[in-house]
């Protein structure tokens, strides 16, 4: 598991008082840094290997201003060439969101999918989410 505080700032909220649901999608992106390293070490955009083929978001509660959040990152399934990121995010010891996103490995240059090689199959595996 990918951990991290995010500490939002008062942009971050929406007329209503919370934090506004468009953040979400950009703090999901930002957890999942640690797993684009895996195929792209450097980050390099010339070099990047992988797609969003799915993003879904569920809220389960607001998040407010002047608390920090904690986003947990986790791998729940890895398959040939894709695999799914699951991502929640918690205050007060309450999750509040959850997020799966499918990424799938892929050669720009062929415009296809790539199967996962197997050192980057083994360092996702570190990270999967434990069944419940």
């Amino acid at each position: 598991m990918f951990s991290e505080v995010i500490n939002p700032r008062f942009s971050d909220t929406d007329a209503l008082g919370h934090i506004n649901n468009t953040r979400v999608a950009a703090w999901f992106e930002g957890g999942r840094e640690g797993i684009f390293r895996f195929f792209t070490p450097d980050l390099d955009p010339k070099k990047w290997r992988l797609i969003i083929a799915k993003v879904e978001i569920s809220y389960h509660g607001q998040l407010f201003y002047g608390q920090p959040i904690e986003m947990r990152t986790f791998i729940k399934r890895i398959g040939g060439a894709s695999f799914e990121v699951y991502q929640e995010l918690w205050q007060h010891e309450q999750m509040c969101v959850s997020g799966i996103a499918t990424m799938v490995h892929f050669c720009y240059q062929e415009q296809s999918s790539v199967k996962i090689p197997d050192d980057i199959r083994a360092q996702l595996a570190e990270h999967m989410l434990a069944a419940t």
